[in-house]
C-alpha cells in the first residue's frame, strides 16, 4: 500500500506540474478518467506498461521516469552511466569533436545542474583570463560562477540582465524535472547577494539586439559573447539526457579578434 500511494502522489504531482486536468491526461494517454482517478487515489495499482505510458504522455525526464517505476514497485528501465564509461565512448568522441570544432571560441559540456564536465581550449583561455588558472581537479559549477558575487560578476558589465534571464531558466528546470537537487540549486542561487531584488525588475536595462550577450570587461579587453545550448537528440541514458553543450560566439569582430589572438599565442 505504501508503494501504491507513493506512485499515486507522484502521478498526481506530475499531472499538476503539467497544468493538466485528469480529463486532459486521460485523453492524451487513451485511458478512462475513472481509471486515472483510481490510480491517483491509490485505489488501483498500475501495470508496468501503464506506468510507462503515463510517463511518456507526461514527458517525464528519464531519471524521474525511473522514480515513478520504483514508486509503483517496478525496476527502473533507464540506465545512468558515467560519462567516461566505455559504453559511452562514441558519445564522448562526438562531444570532443563538437568542442574542438568550436575553437578558438569557448565551448563547454555541463550536466543538468551546470557542473562542468568538459571544456575546450577556448573556454579554458577565457576562464584563465578572467579569474586565473584553475587546479586540474577543480570542480566547477558554472551556475555558481555566474551568479556568485566574487567570480564572474566583477567582470560582467550586464550581470543583472544575464543573471535575471539565467535564474528564470533554472526556475523552468526546477518546474520541469521535479528534482530536489534542482530546487536546491535554485535556492542556492537565489540566496546570493542581490539576486532576489533583481528578479522583481520586469525589463532589461537598455538591451538591444536579437540576442542577449554576455559583456565581459577586464582592463582594456572587452568581450561580448552570446551562447547556444545543444542537447543530444535521442538520449536513452539518464546521464546523456541531462547533458548540455554550451557554445560561445563573438557578438562583434573585436571580440572575435581577441579570442583568435589568445589561441594564436
Amino acid at each position: 500500500m505504501t508503494g501504491g500511494h507513493g506512485f499515486a502522489a507522484k502521478l498526481r504531482d506530475w499531472r499538476q506540474r503539467r497544468g493538466w486536468s485528469q480529463l486532459d491526461l486521460a485523453a492524451r494517454a487513451d485511458i478512462s478518467q475513472r481509471h486515472l482517478s483510481f490510480l491517483e487515489l491509490g485505489r488501483a495499482s498500475p501495470s508496468r506498461d501503464m506506468v510507462l505510458r503515463l510517463a511518456a504522455t507526461l514527458d517525464i525526464p528519464l531519471r524521474q521516469h525511473n522514480a515513478l517505476l520504483l514508486a509503483a514497485g517496478f525496476a527502473p528501465v533507464w540506465q545512468e552511466t558515467e560519462l567516461g564509461a566505455p559504453e559511452l565512448a562514441e558519445v564522448n568522441s562526438a562531444l570532443d569533436y563538437i568542442l574542438a570544432q568550436q575553437e578558438p571560441f569557448p565551448a563547454v559540456a555541463v550536466d543538468r545542474h551546470w557542473n562542468l564536465l568538459k571544456a575546450n581550449g577556448g573556454a579554458v583561455r577565457l576562464v584563465e583570463f578572467l579569474v586565473g588558472p584553475l587546479a586540474p581537479d577543480a570542480k566547477v559549477n558554472l551556475a555558481d560562477a555566474l551568479v556568485a558575487p566574487d567570480v564572474l560578476r566583477p567582470y560582467l558589465l550586464n550581470w543583472t540582465d544575464v543573471v535575471r534571464y539565467f535564474i528564470r531558466s533554472v526556475e523552468a528546470d526546477a518546474a520541469a524535472d521535479g528534482r530536489p537537487e534542482t530546487a536546491a540549486l535554485l535556492e542556492r542561487l537565489l540566496a546570493y547577494e542581490g539576486v532576489r531584488p533583481l528578479l522583481k525588475a520586469a525589463t532589461m536595462n537598455g538591451v538591444a539586439g536579437p540576442v542577449l550577450p554576455m559583456h565581459f570587461r577586464k582592463g582594456e579587453v572587452s568581450l561580448q559573447l552570446f551562447t547556444t545550448i545543444a542537447t543530444l537528440g535521442t538520449p536513452q541514458d539518464v546521464t546523456l539526457q541531462e547533458l548540455r553543450i554550451e557554445s560561445f560566439f563573438p557578438m562583434n569582430q573585436e571580440s572575435a579578434s581577441v579570442l583568435r589572438g589568445w589561441a594564436a599565442k
